[in-house]
């Protein structure tokens, strides 16, 4: 149904045009309400509309190769989308859905000349909003490649976690093993030979075993949270890995269904150059 000429003096696209030409593209542009949920189009399906949000909001979401569910936008009150497959009259990139009650004003392309004629600016205002879509595009793309785990989890790494690595890695190496014996061989020293030093830990050394023990309470603990970590670390890599997997499966079943379909094509190439050669023995016998 159309829509209300003063409906559209509320849109922020249809701002600038005079009463006018407001209440002829009003004749033109049909109203269209969405209850919470109800999907608008999928992707794959013939384009032939835009649609400027007037209230509500409609989710916009494409499936990767994976099939996994990939949000582009949030499209809220005045703004637009469906703009791609109206202009190239190319099927539908993504599937749109409301995400609460909506009511949308559909333009076809007829409307949208109209629109373009009337109110320069409002080109300039749907171009803005490609250019929107575009770094959103871009913006997926670049997270969307195969992840390297090490930068994935360095990323969400806290001051507390890189600290209690670095003494994971220390208490594991050779460093600390050096100073470990130092210590332990002067303290020992010093409490049993004659050195001139006052005995302050005499022989069993019950504040070295005590020292030595919290020591041992506090390494563990530090080395079973970078355990933790590293295992967190695994389950990223092998999520990753089986992203990477899929993608190779499916550009593997790409490459057969091209070599299937070369190899049909050049079944039937032969089969009418056979036919040919057939006809060409025939006239010539």
């Amino acid at each position: 149904m159309p829509c209300d000429a003063r409906m559209l003096a509320q849109v922020e696209i249809f701002e600038h045009l005079n009463d006018e030409d407001r209440i002829r593209l009003a004749g033109l542009i049909d109203e269209l309400n969405l209850s919470a949920g109800e999907t608008l189009f999928n992707a794959g399906e013939p384009g032939e509309s835009l649609y400027v949000v007037r209230s509500g909001e409609v989710e916009l979401f494409i499936k990767d190769t994976a099939g996994q569910r990939i949000p582009l936008a949030m499209v809220g009150a005045g703004e637009v989308f469906g703009e791609l497959a109206l202009l190239d009259r190319s099927p539908r990139t993504a599937t749109a859905i409301a995400m609460a009650d909506t009511t949308l004003l559909e333009l076809d392309r007829d409307d949208l000349l109209l629109l373009f004629e009337s109110s320069p600016t409002a080109a300039l205002r749907l171009l803005a909003a490609l250019g929107r879509m575009t770094r959103k595009a871009d913006e997926l793309l670049r997270t969307r490649v195969s992840r390297n785990a090490n930068e994935e989890v360095e990323e969400n790494l806290s001051v507390v976690q890189r600290v209690v690595d670095w003494i994971s890695w220390f208490s594991g190496s050779m460093w600390f093993l050096a100073i470990t014996t130092i210590w332990f061989t002067v303290w020992i020293a010093a409490n049993t030979l004659p050195l001139g030093v006052p005995v302050f830990d005499p022989y069993p050394f019950g504040l070295l075993t005590m020292i030595v023990s919290l020591e041992a309470i506090f390494l563990s603990c530090f080395v079973l949270i970078s355990q933790n970590r590293q295992a967190e670390k695994d389950r990223v890599r092998s999520n990753i890995e089986y992203e990477v997997n899929i993608k190779a499966e499916l550009e593997v079943a790409h490459l057969h269904e091209k070599t299937d379909r070369i190899y049909t094509e050049m079944l039937e190439r032969f089969i009418r150059l056979e036919k040919m050669l057939a006809r060409r023995d025939s006239a010539a016998a």
